[in-house]
């Protein structure tokens, strides 16, 4: 069977515990954003607290030299929007 792979704005999005990736690591960036704090809402975990990274996927850069911009959000709406903005311009400027 396979794997249906979400979505957004023609970009994959997966999800690795309280890590999302954004993007294909056969581009040049990728964004990754790291869940840090949540509450309950009703019966659901909603995301309070969001760093989100733009980072290059060049297998030989150190971790830390991979960071193109950083930035925090409060909610998974507004780190999805500053996502999308970073990696299309990041892509588009190749």
């Amino acid at each position: 069977m396979a794997s249906t792979v979400l979505e957004y704005k023609n970009h994959p999005l997966r999800r690795k515990d309280n890590l999302i990736y954004y993007g294909s690591m056969d581009d040049k960036y990728i964004i990754m954003m790291q869940v840090s704090e949540t509450k309950k809402v009703k019966d659901m975990e909603v995301a309070t607290r969001i760093s989100v990274q733009l980072q290059l996927t060049d297998p030989d850069l150190k971790s830390r030299d991979r960071v193109v911009k950083k930035s925090e959000k409060n909610s998974f709406y507004s780190a999805m929007d500053v996502a999308a903005v970073w990696l299309d311009r990041a892509l588009a400027s190749k």
